[in-house]
């Protein structure tokens, strides 16, 4: 199994999950992908990807960026917690 975790890759990878919940309703797609990314991504792969979407996010599905942008809302609140 290929470790490729370039931008190109995940944008990729994170796409396909999109087209897998596109056929749902608007939110419960942009929450499945999310879930989908928290659940099954490692932290440093949902880093990139919250980066790349910080850098333009070129080449992300509507409901993909949507969902990554939810996982920036989260980053940023975790931020502020010093537990």
């Amino acid at each position: 199994m290929s470790h490729d975790n370039s931008p190109k890759k995940l944008v990729y990878m994170a796409n396909q999950i999109g087209k897998f919940f596109a056929p749902q309703k608007h939110e419960t797609a942009v929450a499945g992908i999310a879930n989908h990314l928290t659940k099954f991504w490692d932290p440093s792969m949902r880093t990139k990807i919250v980066r790349h979407l910080s850098d333009g996010g070129e080449g992300l599905d509507p409901l993909v960026r949507e969902a990554v942008q939810t996982l920036r809302v989260e980053q940023s609140d975790d931020a502020g917690y010093f537990g």
